[in-house]
């Protein structure tokens, strides 16, 4: 069984090498794992770093692109794999999590993803914000369509597509500049839906101030509430209560970002 995993990188040499080290740990006699990195062409050492830690199945692609989703939706045209995930250069997988992923989806054949759960780490990777993974982890055993139209519960690094759904679906929305991966899972969503793989965790996530989620969480859920809205339709339930739900993450992302930054 094969998985590609698509790493978008740009100057990633702090944190790449962890990354590369965590998907190489996925790979067993029943799981070949694709690995690609695809590099807006980085400046700093992150090239030399992929060459040092790069496995026969390791593809490093350098040249300009328009973005991380950009980059992603290049290594999803090149995927060989049944299954296909993307994990940013400074997450990380933990240990057998890809196997216990594809696992699921092999008995869930109807499904076209799933997911799990994902700690919050800081840049040295320590559990952080755990308030916030406790609040998505408290909606998991409801997961639905209009769940998750009200609500991003969801954590990235801890999906795994189906390679039949995603091309239905379609890539990645490169006019969205934060919630692309929110506007794909609703996409998603309307071929199968999704399956939960219990604990332990599959990833980690790694936030920092200066990461999308850090630095533009803000226009990150305005864009969310548009996808949703145009997924659902402007007056939908759903759509109206995600206003809300907006709102609220906003206020207490304020909240947060105040009392750290006094720190």
């Amino acid at each position: 069984m094969e998985i590609t995993v698509i790493t978008p990188s740009f100057n990633s040499e702090r944190f790449i090498e962890q990354t590369m080290q965590s998907v190489a740990l996925q790979r067993s006699d029943s799981l070949s794992v694709e690995h690609l990195i695809i590099d807006g062409g980085s400046k700093d050492s992150t090239a030399k770093i992929v060459e040092q830690f790069a496995h026969s199945d390791t593809r490093f692609i350098s040249e300009r692109d328009n973005g991380p989703a950009d980059a992603i939706n290049k290594g999803f045209a090149l995927a060989k794999g049944k299954y296909i995930s993307w994990l940013n250069s400074d997450d990380f997988y933990m240990p057998g999590a890809l196997k216990r992923a594809v696992e699921v989806l092999e008995k869930k054949s109807s499904k076209a993803f799933c997911f799990g759960h994902c700690p919050i780490v800081d840049e040295n990777g320590r559990e952080i914000r755990k308030r916030i993974t406790s609040f998505k982890e408290f909606w998991y055993p409801l997961s639905c369509r209009p769940l998750i139209r009200t609500l991003n519960y969801i954590s990235q690094p801890a999906m795994i597509i189906r390679r039949a759904a995603l091309e239905k679906a379609g890539p990645l929305r490169t006019d969205l500049k934060a919630a692309w991966d929110y506007d794909l899972t609703l996409r998603l969503w309307r071929y199968g839906g999704a399956v939960r793989v219990q604990p332990p965790a599959l990833a980690s996530f790694r936030w920092t101030p200066q990461s999308i989620s850090g630095s533009n969480y803000k226009l990150q859920f305005t864009e969310e509430l548009d996808c949703a809205i145009s997924d659902a339709g402007k007056f939908a339930p759903t759509a109206v209560i995600h206003r809300f739900v907006a709102w609220g993450i906003v206020f207490c992302y304020d909240k947060m970002s105040s009392t750290e930054s006094e720190k």
